[in-house]
């Protein structure tokens, strides 16, 4: 006759396998996806790109264009260097 302890930790064993079992399905099922295509032509993207101004020094920092590669905004009447991430 098993103990309960013994019966506790198969229990425990069953879950945790199950859990394991669903993440690892989750995962491959992800990988598996397609990419969504992009938006159409004049539709917002969002993106990430920072630009300073080479004149007086002000930083800003865009999240929405209507293009993946947007032109720099200009400032001081010039346009804005590209600032590269720092990683």
């Amino acid at each position: 006759m098993p103990t309960f302890s013994a019966i506790i930790w198969f229990a425990f064993g069953l879950l945790l396998m199950r859990i394991i079992w669903k993440f690892g399905f989750g995962m491959l099922k992800s990988m598996t996806s397609t990419l969504p295509e992009p938006p159409p032509s004049g539709e917002m993207r969002r993106i990430n790109v920072r630009y300073r101004c080479n004149v007086c020094g002000v930083e800003i920092r865009m999240v929405m264009a209507p293009d993946e590669d947007p032109p720099p905004p200009r400032h001081c009447l010039e346009d804005m260097d590209l600032m590269a991430p720092i990683e």
